[in-house]
């Protein structure tokens, strides 16, 4: 009886963690520009560009947390900055 309640807390524990852990991914759409908690780590909720859909963006400091082919600007809202398009 004992292992089989342990067993149960695994399981629960695991669904748990598996359903709050992360968020979207990259490149996936999200609601509130500048959170944080909506998409998964090392991401942000943001535009890539000004005529664009919310999705979530890499989070940078500086310009070579980003790829060559974009540029590491702050995103509306918040004291963050992601990569986005040049």
């Amino acid at each position: 009886m004992r292992t089989r309640w342990i067993g149960v807390g695994l399981v629960v524990s695991g669904l748990v963690v598996w359903g709050c852990g992360g968020g979207a991914a990259l490149g996936e759409a999200c609601d509130e520009e500048g959170a944080e908690g909506e998409c998964e780590d090392g991401a942000v909720c943001g535009k890539p560009d000004d005529s664009s859909a919310l999705e979530c963006l890499k989070t940078c400091i500086e310009q070579t947390d980003c790829p060559a082919d974009q540029e590491c600007n702050g995103i509306s809202g918040s004291d963050i900055k992601a990569c986005r398009p040049k």
